[in-house]
């Protein structure tokens, strides 16, 4: 066997393999994301049952949310941001 034909028969061993794993990966690709959509169309119809079971119709005494900010709380997280920065 010559050099040449050795070269050759390596070429296409190495084109195969590259085949061969090109064609895996497309498969793999396909699978994850097939498996992903039907996890994700689970999951949406959970939580729309799980919505619709908790479900209140809007009546006209709507709480109110308090947006006021606490001093002291801020204080306190800007606090634990000083020590954090100053220890990493």
């Amino acid at each position: 066997m010559t050099i040449i034909e050795m070269l050759g028969q390596s070429a296409i061993l190495t084109v195969f393999g590259m085949g061969v794993v090109f064609v895996f990966l497309v498969i793999l690709v396909i699978v994850i994301g097939q498996i992903g959509r039907l996890f994700n169309k689970k999951v949406l119809d959970n939580s729309l049952a799980v919505q619709s079971a908790n479900f209140v119709p809007a009546t006209g005494n709507r709480k109110k949310i308090n947006t006021e900010t606490n001093p002291e709380i801020t204080a306190a997280i800007t606090a634990g941001i000083v020590e954090y920065r100053k220890s990493h």
